[in-house]
């Protein structure tokens, strides 16, 4: 990342001004976990992952769990919060935490490279788009798309709200922005939309009259895929 984007996640961390975290595990997530058809022992990568509890719930399913994070407040936090003594290596431009089937590579997701990601099968999404601002999401989009395996399968979520309002993170990101950045690769599933004002009066508190959140299924067109549907 450029060095005003790496001061945008730090200042947020250091600032504790991560909106796009969430305590528990996403209800999403084990609800619509399985429409990815991925078996145990494939690996599960989750970019910009925070300190997000979702890598236990995958792990637990059976995934080895690969994640990349900016923040060493965040990585630390991850492995303190959750009693954990991950064994911490320097290799190339990342710093490994690892523990059993939990990986987070410390370093700038745009340094990753395709061998990083050699082993995945599937991808988790639920705070990496929408937590990026508007000028950075098709660039992440973009590396995303170079540097994992063809054919692989993604569960992506976003939120939709008047941005006007709020100003995020997390941001708001509409399916007409999610078809522009992956139709062109992949094929795109709207699996669920919920209004999610009713049952989260944070938002309203905050001053939102609307609030969407979406559940999507992305496959990256392949003549291969890596699985059976």
């Amino acid at each position: 990342m450029k060095p005003v984007e790496l001061s945008f996640w730090h200042e947020r961390w250091e600032r504790t001004e991560i909106g796009f975290h969430q305590q528990d595990i996403n209800v999403h997530l084990q609800q619509f976990w399985n429409r990815l058809g991925l078996q145990s022992g494939q690996q599960v990568f989750v970019p910009l992952c925070g300190k997000s509890r979702d890598l236990l719930w995958l792990a637990g399913e059976g995934h080895p769990v690969i994640g990349v994070e900016i923040s060493p407040i965040a990585v630390e936090a991850f492995f303190q919060e959750n009693g954990l003594y991950p064994r911490r290596w320097q290799e190339g431009a990342f710093e490994i935490w690892e523990q059993d089937e939990v990986r987070i590579l410390l370093g700038d997701y745009f340094a990753l490279e395709p061998q990083h990601l050699a082993d995945a099968a599937g991808v988790y999404d639920r705070a990496s788009l929408i937590a990026l601002p508007p000028a950075m999401r098709e660039r992440y989009a973009r590396h995303l798309d170079a540097i994992l395996p063809s054919g692989i399968r993604t569960l992506l979520m976003t939120l939709e709200y008047d941005q006007t309002v709020l100003t995020g993170p997390p941001f708001a990101v509409s399916d007409v922005e999610v078809r522009a950045l992956y139709e062109a690769t992949h094929e795109i599933e709207l699996l669920y939309t919920r209004d999610a004002l009713s049952e989260e009066s944070r938002w309203r508190d905050r001053g939102l009259t609307w609030l969407l959140e979406r559940v999507y299924r992305l496959t990256h067109r392949s003549d291969q895929p890596l699985t059976a549907p």
